[in-house]
């Protein structure tokens, strides 16, 4: 039986990564200290049948990398991490050093039992791309103006940088995924995540609150479609490499998610535009448009993403009323 770690294990992605490593065969344990966990955990094992082939450890990386008693893992998934456009602010001023510095120990520790590493890295590193269009030879772009979203894409560039560089220069067998706005079941708004606002708006007939004029572009990849990804990637990804994951099929505007989820859940509820900062405060900033050019995964890793939009939206909103019905509702609010 194949062994894994998988730190940030219980939260969204995490979770999801999880529970298909464990249909696929795998003894999986998870490190997370649940600072950025969506998910009420034991309602998450009971979902799962509480298997015996799933462990877990509640702290952050760093305190479980020093322990001087580490079993051997066959491989490694690091995707703890400061996560969301609202959930970095109160990072700020940290991120750089946490991320770099976990990066690091997973890489020591990988290096010295032969594991392999899949790093989830993001696609803020690309600054916005081409117009919004982001392959992986386009320039990584520093915008002048510090933010604390800037803090989050450096911090997450400079571990990829090192972890290609030492791929290179000793026997590191890693690989970096770029994740493309992962969505779906088990998402919620906290972190300032958009599907699970309209849907709890939506549901509750409140108007959904869309930034700005709504023209803000993304391609929303399911969050099963990205746990699979991450996987091939870590069978069939080249060590020292970095793959795009998204879904270039699901490009849409924020608006044109917006009427997605009225028309799908029914409701009857209206669209208002905010301001963000308004909510957030002065240090949150709004992505550049950004949609991927996800080829490289698709011819490398066989990688083929499923799901379109509406289906996101309908599985999200079908485990939203599950939650509700079993009282497990975390963190939903109006903004």
């Amino acid at each position: 039986m194949k062994t894994a770690l998988v730190t940030g294990g219980f939260g969204f992605l995490g979770s999801h990564l999880g529970e298909l490593l464990l249909q696929a065969g795998y003894a999986v344990h998870v490190v997370d200290d649940l600072s950025t966990s969506p998910i009420d955990v034991e309602d998450y094992l009971g979902q799962l049948g509480r298997p015996r082939e799933l462990t877990f450890d509640v702290c952050t990386v760093a305190a479980y990398m020093s322990r001087a008693d580490l079993p051997a893992y066959d491989e490694v998934y690091h995707l703890a991490s400061p996560v969301g456009p609202a959930g970095v602010l109160r990072h700020a001023g940290n991120m750089i050093r946490d991320i770099v510095r976990d990066s690091y120990s997973l890489m020591d520790y990988c290096r010295k039992i032969g594991a392999k590493l899949l790093d989830v890295s993001t696609s803020e590193v690309y600054g916005g791309g081409q117009e919004g269009y982001c392959p992986e030879s386009t320039p990584k772009i520093v915008p002048a103006k510090t933010t604390v979203r800037l803090e989050y894409a450096i911090g997450k560039l400079a571990a990829e940088t090192a972890i290609t560089n030492t791929c290179r220069v000793t026997d590191l067998q890693a690989t970096i995924v770029r994740p493309f706005n992962i969505s779906g079941p088990r998402q919620s708004p906290r972190g300032g995540f958009v599907l699970p606002r309209f849907i709890q708006q939506a549901h509750t007939g409140a108007p959904l609150t869309v930034f700005g004029k709504g023209g803000a572009l993304r391609a929303f990849t399911h969050v099963r479609d990205m746990a699979n990804g991450i996987h091939l990637a870590m069978r069939h990804g080249k060590s020292g490499e970095a793959y795009n994951m998204g879904n270039p099929a699901n490009k849409t505007t924020i608006l044109g998610l917006a009427q997605c989820v009225i028309q799908l859940l029914e409701s009857k509820s209206s669209i208002t535009f905010v301001d963000p900062k308004t909510i957030y405060g002065d240090l949150y900033e709004e992505a550049s448009d950004k949609f991927p050019d996800a080829q490289k995964a698709m011819r490398e890793l066989t990688w083929r993403p499923q799901f379109d939009v509406a289906h996101i939206v309908a599985d999200a909103y079908q485990e939203f009323l599950r939650q509700e019905k079993a009282g497990v509702l975390r963190e939903y609010v109006s903004a």
